[in-house]
Parts: structure tokens; C-alpha cells; sequence
């Protein structure tokens, strides 16, 4: 009696797996899935940057932007005790990290991100945390100049690494600056990431932190369409204005997103 009953299991069994009876949900294997999942990411990625309210909009928690490039091999002039190079600016943490740090020569390195186009009048803003250590800077700001075969024009907000509870704005219109005021913040903002900006007209420049109104200029102002950049570096020779960098590396200046809102596109919101 014994052995009919186990043959009689043993049958059930066998025909279980014959019939594909299982407890185990299978998983498919093909491409197909993945591939489809991938293309609708993009589409959807798409679209939201085509609904985007802002001309021009960087996320840096979806990592680089296709709308900015690199600086890599050279330096920005004798100030800058640094070359720039593509290692020192990452993403990751959801964050793009700009880096002052030393190569294998002892020589200094830093990273700077640009715009591959050139922006005008318009809504400039930024949410950033800077680097806290004498002589050096973290920066968001336009650019334009003889690389471009333009006159110098600039606007910037930079930040100091020797006293981060202030911001300094300037702006220079065919490389005549002396423009420079610092504005108390009221925080240290090494701590944590606020908004900075500026809006940029052709009467005005006026700058704001955390979406309030703090300076304005209304002289002499710049004119050149321009690139959006930002960077981190050290300085020689400006021990007065920055501090003598004290050889502290790395350091990481850290920045969430950029935007830039066109004076034709203000216009037709605010409408």
C-alpha cells in the first residue's frame, strides 16, 4: 500500500513540471523590456525639458547637460593658480562637484563648467554651496571676451572663501570692472545650498539671493551676449582680495542646478 501511494506522488510531481506548474513567477530575459523602458525615460526627459518654463535649464541630479562643456588644459590668467582639467568637475551624489586639488607635479588643478552658447538679457539663477577657505573662489557668472573674439563683458556673483556669510557681485563692459560690493548674507553659505541670481536688462542688472531683491547697477552696463559658467579655483598674487590660499586641497564647491529664463520668455509668463 505504501509503495502506491509514493508512486502515486511521484506521478503528481512529474506531471506538475511537465506542465510548467510552478510557484515561481518567471522574469523575461530579452532586451526588449529594457530597451523600451529606456527609449520612454528619454521621451519622457524630453518632454519635460520642451514644457520647461526656462530657456535653458541643467539639473545636475540627471548629471551633465549636453548644453555645457568642460574646460579642460588651460587656465583663465595669472590670478588663477590653477589649470583647469576634466577630472576636477563631477557628477555624482546628484551634484555637480567643482574641485581645487594638486597632480602629480604638485601643480594645482580645478575644474570650470561653461555654456556652449551665448545668452543674453534675462533671468540668470543658480543653487549652489561654496567653498569655505582662504584664497579661493566659487563662482556662477557670464563671460564673454577676446577668446570669443568679443569685447569683455562679465557679471558675477563669486564667493569668497575666506568669509562665506558674504556674496560679492561686479560686472565689467569692455573689461572696465571696479564694480565689486559685497553683501552680507546672513548665513553661512558653505552650510547649505540657497538660490542666487541675477537679471540681467538692458537698463539694470540686479542681483537677488533666495529669490529677494538685495543689489542693483545701472551704469555702464554689458551689452555682449555671453556664456554661463561656473568655477572653483585658487588665486596668486591677490593675497588682498582673496587671502593666501593655504595649500588645503581638495576642496569642492558643489552646485544642484543652473537655469537661465530669456527677457522674451519673463515676458510671457508674467503675462
Amino acid at each position: 500500500m505504501l509503495r502506491k501511494y509514493v508512486c502515486l506522488l511521484c506521478t503528481l510531481v512529474l506531471a506538475a513540471s511537465f506542465c510548467g506548474c510552478s510557484d515561481k513567477e518567471e522574469t523575461p530575459t530579452d532586451d526588449h523590456s529594457a530597451a523600451q523602458s529606456a527609449a520612454e525615460d528619454a521621451s519622457s526627459a524630453q518632454a519635460e525639458e520642451e514644457d520647461s518654463p526656462y530657456t535653458l535649464s541643467a539639473d545636475f541630479s540627471k548629471g551633465a547637460s549636453d548644453k555645457f562643456e568642460i574646460s579642460n588644459g588651460w587656465s583663465n590668467g595669472n590670478m588663477f593658480n590653477c589649470t583647469w582639467t576634466d577630472k576636477n568637475c563631477t557628477f555624482e551624489d546628484s551634484l555637480m562637484k567643482l574641485t581645487i586639488d594638486k597632480n602629480y607635479f604638485d601643480e594645482y588643478t580645478a575644474g570650470e563648467y561653461r555654456s556652449k552658447d551665448f545668452y543674453g538679457y534675462g533671468l540668470y539663477e543658480v543653487s549652489m554651496k561654496p567653498i569655505k577657505n582662504n584664497g579661493v573662489v566659487s563662482s556662477f557668472f557670464t563671460y564673454t571676451g577676446p577668446s570669443d573674439n568679443n569685447p569683455w563683458d562679465e557679471i558675477d556673483i563669486e564667493f569668497l572663501g575666506k568669509d562665506t556669510t558674504q556674496v560679492q557681485f561686479n560686472y565689467y563692459t569692455d573689461g572696465t570692472g571696479n564694480h565689486e560690493q559685497l553683501h552680507d548674507l546672513g548665513f553661512d553659505a558653505s552650510e547649505d545650498f540657497h538660490t542666487y541670481g541675477f537679471k540681467w536688462a538692458a537698463d539694470s542688472i540686479t542681483w537677488y539671493v533666495d529669490g529677494e531683491e538685495v543689489y542693483s547697477a545701472t551704469e555702464n552696463l554689458p551689452v555682449t551676449p555671453s556664456k554661463i559658467m561656473m568655477n572653483a579655483w585658487n588665486g596668486k598674487g591677490v593675497d588682498g582680495w582673496l587671502n593666501a590660499f593655504d595649500d588645503t586641497v581638495p576642496l569642492t564647491a558643489e552646485y544642484q542646478w543652473v537655469r537661465f529664463t530669456s527677457e522674451e520668455d519673463l515676458t510671457s509668463v508674467s503675462e
